[in-house]
């Protein structure tokens, strides 16, 4: 068995101990003995690579633009430069702002195009041409269990940017694979409660959902919870990707009965299909002696920006938004306001909690060697990086932590303050066990 081998079986206490003991004994600690093998695109020279692969084109490309702002800060801030940002208030943290283990941080950068086949193809020139030894990014659900399985294939490590389908961390997770951004299961348990007591149990709900992987598994969520309430689902229509027009879909709904319209759309597709929704008067019908009502179930300041008047008391959930007060928050919102002139949205700020994570992974593995990385990752609790405690469960790679319901802001103060938080779901509410969803992570590949 190689050195390598040998490390990536041992814990991280196991291995200190290990350690300390051969050097007692005058011999090296285990990971500096250079294994016969090697694993992929070990650093060979003061630099190590990593890989920003998100949607520079396509439906998605809005939330890729502010992705790769927030990587870009995150590698300033890993090398020493700029205010330090979280890398001041995350706790524990074993990142010093000098690289990572030693090595000045570069990136490459690819286009998903929102594309589950250009997304692989990127990941793989950037893994195979580039060196990158860590793959992130991405905007879609379908691109990041795509991508994760390409990275558990090529050896290296998958932090997966925006992706709140559940089969990410369910049935398609992999072991090389770790999703911060929570799920649509988190999703559905903690809008549930708030739609009961807004709009009453009796009602019936229309569904327009984008036909891949998210939107199958954000439209089954929000149906079990709902339906569990009480709630009918008159019907669950599913629309393309980048779609643009949605006028043949939502004309069905207003002779249709229902009195709820649910829209799984992220992104362009969002913006696009709840305009044309508002022009078409849904917001301004009574159905079944009741106010109409449209929930988008994953909201983020972005599409708020492009939806504008049309996104006011609508209710959905986020991961994360900036106007929160904690001191990780605060920290991040002015080291990105300060480089970008306008404050992060929570796909920006998902990818910039990736990036550090892995890094401060790296560092208290002591190694890049991934398997090293996935056992400083698996069960690790952290907090001080904006949504309070938050854990990378072992069993399934998933981050548990709160969950913010929000509404479109009736009275915004700026044209960035267009999502109001009206509850903060506690983790306890949204937590699940690791085997409900499926799937099996699989071992290292080194």
């Amino acid at each position: 068995m190689s050195d390598d081998n040998k490390f990536s079986t041992l814990s991280r206490r196991g291995f200190l101990k290990a350690s300390a003991a051969g050097a007692a004994a005058g011999a090296a600690p285990m990971f500096f003995v250079k294994g016969a093998n090697a694993y992929v695109n070990e650093p060979k020279g003061g630099s190590v690579t990593l890989g920003f692969n998100v949607p520079q084109t396509g439906a998605y490309a809005d939330e890729g633009a502010d992705e790769l702002r927030a990587y870009k800060l995150a590698v300033k801030h890993l090398n020493g430069e700029g205010d330090g940002g979280m890398l001041n208030t995350m706790k524990p943290s074993s990142l010093k702002g000098n690289g990572v283990l030693g090595k000045k941080v570069a990136y490459v950068t690819g286009d998903t195009q929102t594309k589950s086949d250009a997304a692989r193809a990127s990941a793989k020139r950037m893994i195979e041409k580039d060196g990158a030894l860590m793959i992130t990014g991405g905007s879609s659900s379908g691109v990041a269990i795509a991508v994760q399985g390409l990275c558990q294939e090529a050896g290296v490590i998958f932090m997966a940017g925006l992706t709140h389908s559940n089969d990410t961390t369910g049935k398609d997770r992999r072991k090389h694979g770790f999703c911060h951004f929570f799920n649509t299961e988190m999703s559905g348990a903690a809008l549930a409660p708030i739609l009961e007591k807004e709009f009453g149990k009796d009602r019936t709900a229309y569904h327009l959902t984008a036909d891949y992987t998210w939107g199958w598994s954000q439209e089954g969520s929000i149906k079990k919870y709902t339906e569990a309430l009480g709630w009918k689902t008159k019907a669950a229509v599913r629309t393309p990707l980048g779609a643009g027009d949605f006028s043949q879909y939502i004309t069905p709904v207003l002779n249709s009965g229902a009195d709820v319209l649910v829209l799984n759309h992220y992104g362009k597709d969002m913006v696009n299909s709840l305009t044309q929704a508002v022009q078409f008067g849904l917001r301004d019908k009574q159905v079944n002696g009741k106010d109409f009502q449209i929930v988008v179930p994953l909201f983020s300041r972005l599409m708020a920006q492009g939806a504008g008047e049309n996104i006011k008391g609508i209710y959905g959930s986020t991961n994360w938004n900036w106007s929160l007060s904690d001191e990780g928050s605060k920290a991040f919102v002015k080291s990105f306001g300060a480089e970008y002139g306008f404050p992060p949205s929570q796909a920006a700020h998902t990818c910039y909690v990736q990036t550090l994570l892995y890094a401060n992974a790296c560092e208290l593995a002591g190694t890049f060697n991934p398997c090293g990385v996935i056992e400083a990752l698996e069960g690790f609790n952290f907090d001080g990086m904006g949504n309070g405690p938050t854990e990378y469960r072992a069993g399934d790679h998933q981050c548990f932590k709160d969950v913010l319901v929000v509404r479109g802001n009736q009275n915004p103060t700026s044209q960035f303050d267009l999502l109001e938080v009206v509850e903060v779901t506690p983790r306890s509410k949204v937590e699940y066990s690791d085997t409900m969803l499926g799937g099996q992570l699989g071992s290292c590949n080194a």
